[in-house]
């Protein structure tokens, strides 16, 4: 008798809390029964376990994305205009990119070339660089040192260093650091007696504040108009979700 429910039963079991009603019902055999029976059809379908799963992990992506959703909402301010995160691209583009990036992050590096490639490839991307240093104190160090070259010699003395600490392989040290602001003509001794200043320390506290609040653990994350998405992405990627978020 079990045989021809067992399938529907199962499926809603495994999809929908509803059949622990008529499961409750069951007197002790039928319930042995039925656990026997459940065994014995999982065994001889087994593609219907992962079916299972590849739906409730359908179902907590969705739930993620509208999270995701709220959070960039509640926190574009933030995100979008905090006052002193450096803005690049264009300006005045229709579509806004941002990325919170380590610079000793070995993804961080590659995907500051497909960024390069996506806005070389389309010209009305804004793009805002949040610096969110995660990897340990090399990190924080590199991240001062270019914050303190914004402060200190503006925005495009920002985009050269960034650049290069970006291609930049070696251990992050303030007598490297000062010899790579020297290559581009920067006061050096100057950046340096910046990198603790109140102000510095101020952008970093508020992007890990920021991150914190949109649950984002890892670089590179990318916010790119309403949407977090989290980790490396390929620029063709980009370019597909950006003409995406366009319509």
């Amino acid at each position: 008798m079990l045989q021809r429910f067992i399938a529907p039963v199962l499926a809603a079991t495994l999809a929908l809390p509803v059949a622990a009603e008529d499961i409750k019902a069951f007197t002790d055999a039928e319930r042995a029964q039925f656990r026997t029976e459940v065994r014995a059809y999982l065994m001889e379908n087994p593609e219907v376990i992962m079916e299972a799963v590849e739906a409730l992990q359908a179902r907590e992506a969705q739930a993620q994305e509208q999270a995701d959703f709220s959070l960039v909402s509640t926190n574009a301010n933030a995100i979008f205009d905090d006052g002193f995160s450096w803005v690049g691209g264009n300006p005045d583009g229709d579509i806004t990119l941002v990325e919170f990036l380590d610079y000793r992050c070995g993804y961080c590096k590659r995907a500051h070339d497909e960024v390069s490639e996506l806005l070389s490839a389309d010209g009305n991307i804004r793009l805002i660089v949040k610096e969110f240093p995660i990897l340990g104190d090399q990190s924080v160090l590199a991240s001062r040192f270019a914050i303190a070259v914004k402060q200190v010699a503006g925005d495009d003395s920002y985009k050269a260093l960034h650049d290069a600490l970006m291609a930049f392989n070696g251990d992050v040290t303030v007598p490297a650091l000062s010899r790579l602001a020297s290559t581009f003509g920067l006061d050096a001794d100057t950046i340096v007696a910046k990198m603790d200043s109140d102000e510095v320390t101020r952008e970093i506290a508020e992007t890990r504040a920021l991150a914190q609040r949109l649950q984002i653990s890892g670089t590179p994350t990318f916010v790119l108009k309403d949407e977090l998405l989290r980790g490396y992405l390929p620029a063709d990627q980009m370019k597909a979700l950006v003409a995406d978020k366009r319509g």
